[in-house]
């Protein structure tokens, strides 16, 4: 398939697929971008693997750059400061599957823009020229970049980077609506993305505190972006994209999923995670996405609070089974805070 089919099929979709999953560093793991895509996400980024090749074989790099199975487009985020090391990691990720190569600028992390890696790149231009040129022309499949308005509030060069990674060839851009200096704090502007997608004739996808569905409504038309971009917002609900799907095709609600199919969706996800990253690191990834699930649920905190002492796999499984059977039992409904997921963890 060509480089202009594979980005064409990517937007060439109705509506309720232009749902894509973020790309958020020990978060969109392979089992989460696969729960995402079955509840309905039209695309998902991988977690961003460093480009330096010396970390390329431990044991957390391998399982980022684990594609088995996905469901194509795979596309691959690499994050560095080296245009030719970036060059190679990115022939390197193709090699091992990758059909989108997706370049981080826009990681906010201090321990990665201290590397002059992520949104600390923002600051030379002339260096995110030099790495966008490098690594466009170093693989035959399209190159995207994820980034932020600028490193610096009061200085965001967003337009001039936007135009310049168009005039290099990369295929389409990522744009979270804060600088790195806003981190997760403030709000989104939505409007400089608005001014982005009017400046470029790439597609544009739209990033930034997309929480519901109306507000993935809201900003595909308020910033004519052909996407949304959905983070921290998914984490503990991959059936977001399910919301936000009926509702951009529909207008309508869907009611929010009784207890007995967060249980499932858990267990699951559990199961999943468990054979992904085997018994000692699978029990521990999990305790972060258990949390998530039962945010806002009946006496969520006491069983977390239990649930982190529990070192084996299948315990841990047992005590999150019991809490639900239990909630069951009491004929627990959702609480607010549960279904508006409002106070997200900060997560990149």
């Amino acid at each position: 398939m060509s480089q202009n089919n594979v980005i064409k099929e990517l937007f060439d979709k109705p509506i309720s697929k232009k749902l894509w999953v973020a790309p958020m560093a020990g978060v969109t793991d392979r089992p989460f971008r696969t729960l995402c895509k079955y509840f309905g996400a039209g695309h998902a980024v991988s977690e961003m693997m460093t480009a330096d090749k010396t970390l390329r074989m431990t044991k957390k790099s391998l399982y980022r750059a684990n594609f088995d199975g996905e469901l194509a487009p795979i596309s691959a985020q690499i994050a560095g400061s080296e245009p030719e090391q970036l060059a190679e990691a990115a022939r390197f990720q193709v090699a091992n599957g990758a059909q989108i190569v997706d370049i981080n600028m826009g990681c906010p992390a201090k321990k990665v823009c201290n590397k002059l890696a992520g949104s600390a790149l923002l600051q030379d231009e002339d260096l995110v020229a030099r790495i966008l040129d490098t690594v466009v022309a170093a693989v035959d499949v399209p190159v995207t970049l994820k980034t932020r308005l600028g490193y610096l509030n009061g200085h965001e060069n967003i337009l001039r980077v936007a135009k310049r990674a168009e005039q290099a060839g990369i295929a389409a851009l990522a744009l979270h609506g804060r600088t790195r200096e806003d981190m997760y704090l403030n709000t989104a502007r939505y409007s400089l993305i608005k001014e982005v997608k009017q400046l470029i004739n790439i597609p544009l996808i739209a990033n930034g505190d997309i929480d519901s569905p109306e507000k993935a409504k809201y900003v595909l038309e308020y910033t004519g972006a052909d996407a949304v971009m959905i983070g921290r917002a998914a984490q503990g609900r991959p059936w977001i994209f399910r919301e936000m799907a009926h509702y951009l095709t529909t207008g309508e609600h869907l009611a929010a999923p009784e207890i007995a199919e967060i249980k499932q969706v858990l267990l699951g996800h559990l199961a999943e995670l468990y054979q992904f990253y085997g018994e000692y690191s699978g029990c521990r990834i999990a305790r972060k996405h258990i949390a998530w699930y039962t945010k806002g649920l009946r006496s969520s905190n006491e069983f977390r609070q239990s649930m982190y002492k529990v070192e084996n796999t299948a315990d841990q499984a047992k005590v999150v089974e019991a809490y639900f059977d239990q909630l069951l039992d009491q004929g627990h409904i959702l609480s607010d805070v549960q279904t508006e997921h409002v106070n997200l963890l900060e997560t990149q």
